[in-house]
């Protein structure tokens, strides 16, 4: 599938998923998302506002070291990041940055990029369980790749959360894994 440009807000990090940088991080991507989702009730409505919901998070996972194995948490490299409506702008980025930081005290803020992603050809598949069991996934996904005639390009993956795993139990998880393939 070709996955096309599109607009987020993004941070990276390293380490351990499930340790305070990581929320820390996340939570500033979601204060941003809000505060534009939010915007329509404000005086100053940005221009091309539409409603919507806010989309959900994504994540861009490496190691940083390939000599350790890829079950060292500690060793994850990752972008973060949650697409945008089209009617953004970096002039509107700012404005809502600004905003966002005179309500919320989270150091990320400073670490939020505005960008625009093109993923271009990708192989991509619904995960649905827990995150540690992702793995079988990626190989049946490499396997599909090799019978159509697709090179998976490299090891990093995106992982895109369409569940909160706050709310969610684990084996019902659902997570969509995507990968940059070529022929």
């Amino acid at each position: 599938m070709e996955v096309p440009r599109m607009p987020f807000f993004i941070v990276s990090g390293s380490g351990d998923p499930n340790g305070e940088e990581f929320a820390k991080a996340t939570e500033a991507l979601y204060s941003l998302s809000y505060a534009v989702r939010m915007s329509y009730k404000s005086d100053d409505v940005p221009l091309g506002y539409y409603e919507y919901t806010v989309f959900p998070l994504e994540g861009v996972w490496d190691l940083m070291d390939y000599s350790k194995p890829s079950t060292d948490k500690n060793n994850f490299k990752y972008t973060l990041m949650i697409r945008q409506p089209d009617f953004l702008t970096v002039e509107l980025f700012e404005r809502f940055l600004s905003q966002t930081k005179l309500k919320k005290s989270n150091p990320y803020l400073d670490r939020v990029r505005f960008e625009h992603v093109e993923d271009g050809l990708n192989c991509q598949m619904m995960h649905i369980g827990r995150f540690d069991d992702e793995p079988e996934s990626f190989a049946r996904m490499e396997a599909y790749c090799a019978e159509h005639g697709y090179i998976r390009s490299s090891k990093l993956h995106r992982e895109i959360y369409l569940s909160d795993p706050r709310k969610t139990e684990p084996s019902k998880m659902r997570t969509v894994l995507r990968f940059h393939v070529e022929t």
